[in-house]
């Protein structure tokens, strides 16, 4: 502590003190990955001991899916003998070692199968190692994507584009200022919005949000993981999913949020303690990886996709080997996988497929 503020915001204060008000993609990248301070590098957030809970945690079915949509890939890839099945942001291992189990099914599958494991945190990572000790097969982690070796790759992504740092810009007097964080008179830290529009930059904002009311707030991220990811895939073959909450198209709207304990809290208080994220823009991704040459499929509602990958079927074969209670909990678990409102995932997440043209269709993400 510096004079009772937590270390990561007096460091915050500090740098604005030095450089002036903060771009909310800086603060949210210091939050985050702080090498000392950040959110993820200290601790495993999830679970119901930690801030959040993600779908691989909720239910096995989850990964089992994930797990037999990957082996299906395999074979329409051709089966090569040698590919890579990546994860971007793992968390504690879980999806991927339900996804392994699943997929043993697919004869011939897991020999020619090396896992690449990317992340960033080493606390996580830690909790990785745990959960995928016992497999049988070759392990390696990477901090970035490109770190990855070359060749046919499989590459799935589940709540991993949400917590990249995300831009924002205002609209004011009709042109658009970044918006930014400051300390104001009261000594808080605030959002406020640069005092010159940002140049040229109605011409980055699509065509149909160029009209949007005095007031709206545009988001967007840097694309470089997005075009890593489709130009693996379109240089080596393979197929890549991504699976978030978000919208299907570019809209404007403030989605920066801040979690704490399974619950939304103000993202500019307990800087580095609290998760902060903001929806996924799909279009946006879905456009940066035809850039690349990569062929889209979906985006689609996480519910179609679970039940097209037959959730209901696989919920009957676990309930039916299940005690009463354990019945019970996986029709919950099912149900908050595939519902709609406020506590389900099943529209608020999206799924969106990319791959090499000649991997097409790719299940469950057919027309």
């Amino acid at each position: 502590m510096v004079d009772g503020v937590p270390p990561l915001e007096a460091e915050i204060r500090r740098l604005i003190t030095i450089a002036g008000p903060m771009p909310v993609s800086h603060y949210m990248t210091l939050c985050l990955t702080h090498p000392e301070y950040g959110y993820y590098m200290m601790r495993d957030p999830l679970g119901t001991a930690g801030d959040f809970t993600t779908a691989p945690e909720i239910s096995q079915m989850f990964g089992e899916l994930i797990g037999l949509w990957i082996a299906s890939v395999w074979r329409r890839m051709g089966s090569p003998e040698n590919v890579r099945l990546v994860e971007l942001g793992p968390g504690r291992g879980t999806m991927m070692a339900d996804a392994i189990r699943a997929a043993r099914v697919m004869p011939g599958f897991l020999e020619t199968l090396s896992i690449h494991l990317v992340e960033t945190s080493s606390a996580l990572e830690r909790r990785q190692r745990q959960t995928l000790g016992g497999l049988d097969l070759p392990i390696e982690w990477h901090r970035t994507l490109p770190d990855v070796p070359n060749g046919p790759s499989i590459v799935v992504a589940n709540e991993f584009f949400d917590a990249l740092p995300v831009n924002q810009a205002v609209k004011k007097r009709g042109a658009w200022h970044e918006r930014r964080i400051e300390i104001d008179a009261a000594g808080n830290l605030a959002f406020t919005i640069a005092p010159d529009p940002t140049p040229h930059f109605t011409i980055t904002v699509p065509a149909k949000l160029r009209k949007a009311p005095e007031g709206s707030i545009y988001e967007w991220r840097s694309n470089h993981w997005i075009l890593d990811l489709a130009r693996r895939i379109v240089r080596d073959g393979g197929a890549g999913l991504i699976i978030d909450y978000g919208h299907t198209e570019s809209g404007v709207g403030d989605t920066f949020q801040a979690v704490r304990a399974h619950g939304f809290t103000d993202p500019l208080t307990s800087p580095g303690v609290v998760d902060l994220t903001a929806h996924v823009d799909f279009q946006a991704l879905a456009l940066d990886a035809e850039t690349m040459g990569a062929c889209i499929h979906g985006p689609i509602e996480q519910a179609e996709f679970l039940n097209r990958m037959g959730i209901d079927t696989r919920g009957q074969a676990l309930k039916a080997v299940a005690t009463g209670e354990k019945a019970a909990e996986i029709d919950a678990a099912r149900l908050r996988l595939t519902a709609g409102g406020a506590t389900g995932m099943g529209t608020l997440f999206k799924v969106l497929g990319l791959s090499h043209p000649s991997v097409d269709p790719l299940p469950a993400l057919e027309p």
